[in-house]
């Protein structure tokens, strides 16, 4: 007599709401339709239009809104958090995604102005703190909440030509650790999720982050092949889950095995 097929597992975030910043394109838009697969209602947040985003969920049956959200504003976080209770009445899951990347040019740091310094800490630093300080009253009110920073592996290579950037995801790493240490005891867990170079969208159509530049990260990995956006999907539902809820103030990196640590 066959074996019985198993029957299907429900969905493993049913019934949460998550916040995904940064969600209008590129990696940030794979977050938000993986969490929403798994069965998430997802708040798509970004400065641009995020609503085809919201839309593609839909249409895969799931739910979604989207919300022009900026993550350097005060004002923008709280109404972010506010627009998200109010549409499901929680807040389980916040994925800090949002920032500055692709559009920076590689230069010397004695090159780099004060002015996109001060850029790149606003979005990349900043933004992951207002928006945690947004979303955590509710959370502290559930006694549960999820919050997943996006870090970089650059910051364990000591990446160089990009000193903003990798000082700004330094930064978020230290920042995770530190919110996790003060969080714990309301049942909030926050980890980091640091991708190496992804073959997103934003990626293929920077000319930096092809060729020479591609090809060295590549050589660096112990699996020899592009990060893709699915690559990371997976991580980040795990670090949203329960399967996770005994895990806080780490930092996974998912780059193939060029970092280990």
């Amino acid at each position: 007599m066959s074996t019985p097929e198993p029957l299907p597992s429900a969905p493993r975030l049913a019934g949460r709401v998550a916040i995904v910043t940064g969600a209008a394109q590129g990696i940030g838009a794979r977050y938000a339709r993986a969490l929403a697969a798994q069965g998430a209602a997802v708040v798509c947040c970004d400065v641009t239009d995020a609503e085809p985003v919201a839309v593609q969920i839909r249409a895969a049956g799931g739910e979604a809104i989207a919300l022009h959200t900026d993550v350097t504003s005060v004002e923008s976080t709280r109404l972010m958090a506010a627009t998200a209770i109010e549409a499901y009445g929680r807040i389980d899951i916040l994925v800090n995604n949002a920032g500055l990347f692709t559009n920076l040019a590689t230069q010397p740091f004695d090159q780099i102005d004060a002015a996109e310094w001060d850029r790149v800490m606003a979005v990349n630093v900043r933004g992951p703190f207002e928006c945690a300080k947004a979303v955590v009253p509710q959370m502290r009110a559930q006694g549960y909440g999820k919050i997943v920073n996006i870090a970089s592996g650059t910051v364990f290579k000591g990446a160089p030509f990009l000193l903003h950037y990798v000082t700004s995801k330094g930064a978020v790493v230290a920042m995770t650790r530190a919110l996790a240490r003060e969080l714990g005891d309301a049942g909030i867990r926050v980890n980091t999720l640091a991708p190496g170079l992804t073959a997103s969208e934003n990626t293929r159509a920077n000319p930096a982050w092809q060729g020479v530049a591609a090809a060295n990260n590549i050589a660096s990995r112990a699996i020899k092949r592009e990060v893709t956006p699915e690559d990371l999907c997976g991580t980040l539902v795990y670090l949203v889950s329960a399967e996770s809820d005994f895990v806080t103030g780490q930092v996974v990196v998912v780059d193939g095995g060029s970092v280990m640590h």
